[in-house]
């Protein structure tokens, strides 16, 4: 299908614009949409401790005015591999590293509105980054993290307590819940 792009507005981190294509009966349509700027994709970082606990963040989301529990993410704007942007993000937002990344699954957010697609990875064995790293990937000073540590087992738990706070849940949460327990599940069964 041909797609004619027109750039609406652009700002630092996201542009808006129209789409213009014919649809399968060939009558012309627009589509309103929301690209990244300057961004090679978006990681998130599902970390397994060795002590077997997840790292998830609960983090202030000015857009929703409230805060959020979700898994550590970001944007690959550095000209890193995503690996790289994953070991970053994770230093960043937890200040906990590994060197056991495992790819799970990519796809697109939210593909109504946005190009925006999302990979995800699993951080086996998760430590606390030595200091050189905390360094190199000092945390981002507009974000307002908070690490929440639960039992692999008691993660579904630990978001209700959070939810009946009034916390908002990244809905995402939960199927990526399910897709690490079962890449956990299958390598410990080898």
């Amino acid at each position: 299908m041909n797609i004619d792009k027109k750039i609406v507005w652009e700002g630092n981190y996201i542009r808006t614009v129209i789409l213009n294509y014919k649809d399968a009966s060939g009558k012309d349509r627009k589509w309103e949409a929301v690209e990244r700027v300057n961004c090679n994709g978006i990681v998130v970082i599902i970390p397994v401790t060795r002590q077997g606990e997840f790292l998830m963040i609960r983090q202030f989301r000015p857009v929703l005015n409230n805060f959020v529990i979700e898994f550590p993410a970001g944007l690959n704007d550095k000209d890193e591999s995503l690996v790289e942007a994953a070991r970053r993000e994770l230093v960043e937002e937890t200040g906990y590293t590994t060197d056991d990344f495992v790819f799970l699954a990519d796809g697109p957010i939210s593909s109504g509105m946005s190009t925006e697609i999302l990979t995800l990875f699993l951080a086996r064995d998760a430590v606390p980054a030595p200091s050189r790293l905390m360094q190199r990937y000092s945390p981002d000073e507009t974000e307002s993290i908070e690490i929440i540590k639960t039992p692999v087992s008691k993660v579904y738990e630990k978001i209700e307590d959070f939810r009946k706070r009034g916390d908002l849940i990244d809905l995402k949460i939960y199927g990526f819940v399910e897709i690490a327990k079962k890449k956990i599940q299958d390598s410990e069964s080898i």
